[in-house]
């Protein structure tokens, strides 16, 4: 069916008589000709129920505007669109009782407008910030959706330390764990890095490689390489002594170091996309990620360049990869909810041994053309199934 919204009266209307969303709010019928200039969307129908509705939950900027990756949030609602369902963008703070305060995007006319909508048939997780899902506003919302039987996915952030303690105790996973360990003080910290004299140092909460360090430990001395920078020190006291404050602020991890398998010198990683699918969890795409200036990570924007998956691909590689996304989709569901979606980076070592370094369950866009594409279809082919459209 037809639906139209006016945006002057913030009223929806209906080509038929139905309802509208999650919420089943209900449209008044509006002839064709009385709605040439009201924006149109053409939904599917479920006992006399128009939808999908697909709410995409985001957080605000420092200026209070919408923040988060507006890009993929564009090229859902093209998809989404396309299958008879409609998508609008909020905040935590925009769930107002029934309705949603959101922002639809108009593919037709490039831009966004502000809409009063109806409760969304699912919830799509996108929040871009951690601190915005330590907010009232947010576990108010997410208590709000799990009341109203509303799905919600991805559920939150995943914390390095807890992944890690999660996949060393799943038998599946356990042997691509590197030995981790959080810093609570200085022992603890010294006698890792006594025992692994190449280790990485890593926040609990980081991503894209932010605030990684490599730690080389060469008798009594210590070398500590940063993406920008490098420091040298004595002994492990006077390494402390600068950087207690900076790992003890924050939950920082200290990471055995592996030795990784390299192309033409230089260590590359996998990225690894997954989501839920027909029961299971599927890989959707692989990415290849080679280090070039530096060797502590091969992030793209941290100077890591994109080679395709077919350049490195053997039957071992995807027997990991299939293995890794398939465990860990149904170890995140079993202890931290359900994930549609998720990513993992994972290496390979010089003795060809595989190693997981963590899962995100809030992907970035890969710039692989074909895996964001593949990606788009999967997301909104999820939507529509979780939906009951």
């Amino acid at each position: 069916m037809k639906v139209y919204y006016d945006r002057a009266s913030r009223t929806w209307f209906g080509s038929t008589s139905g309802t509208f969303g999650s919420s089943q709010h209900p449209l008044s019928i509006i002839n064709p000709e009385a709605a040439q200039d009201l924006l149109s969307f053409s939904l599917s129908l479920r006992n006399g129920n128009a939808g999908p509705v697909i709410g995409i939950l985001t957080g605000k900027g420092k200026d209070q505007s919408i923040a988060g990756n507006g890009p993929l949030f564009k090229k859902l609602q093209n998809s989404i669109l396309q299958k008879n369902g409609v998508s609008y963008v909020f905040t935590p703070d925009d769930l107002k009782g029934h309705s949603v305060n959101g922002y639809i995007y108009i593919p037709r006319q490039d831009k966004w407008i502000e809409a009063r909508c109806p409760l969304p048939h699912l919830v799509y997780n996108r929040v871009p910030f951690r601190k915005t899902e330590k907010t009232e506003a947010f576990h108010k919302a997410s208590r709000f959706f799990n009341e109203q039987a509303i799905p919600f996915f991805n559920p939150g952030f995943l914390d390095k330390f807890d992944v890690y303690q999660l996949l060393k105790d799943h038998p599946p996973l356990q042997d691509y764990i590197p030995e981790t360990i959080l810093i609570t003080g200085p022992k603890s910290l010294k006698d890792f890095i006594h025992k692994y004299n190449k280790t990485y140092l890593k926040p609990a909460s980081g991503s894209k490689g932010k605030g990684i360090y490599q730690l080389i430990r060469l008798e009594k001395s210590i070398t500590l390489n940063g993406l920008h920078d490098s420091f040298s020190y004595a002994d492990f006291e006077h390494f402390w002594r600068q950087w207690d404050t900076h790992l003890m602020d924050k939950p920082y991890l200290a990471q055995k170091a592996i030795s990784p398998a390299k192309i033409q010198g230089k260590r590359f990683d996998f990225r690894i996309l997954a989501h839920f699918s027909g029961g299971s969890y599927l890989v959707t795409g692989v990415g290849i990620r080679q280090s070039q200036e530096q060797d502590i990570t091969t992030h793209i924007p941290n100077g890591g360049v994109m080679i395709p998956y077919e350049s490195v691909r053997t039957k071992e590689h995807d027997t990991f990869i299939h293995t890794a996304a398939s465990e860990a989709g149904k170890l995140l569901e079993k202890t931290k909810g359900f994930h549609g979606e998720y990513s993992i980076d994972a290496g390979v070592t010089d003795q060809g041994d595989y190693v997981i370094y963590e899962i995100n369950s809030k992907p970035m866009s890969f710039d692989e053309i074909r895996i964001e594409g593949k990606r788009i279809e999967e997301l909104t082919r999820l939507f529509i199934s979780l939906s009951g459209f």
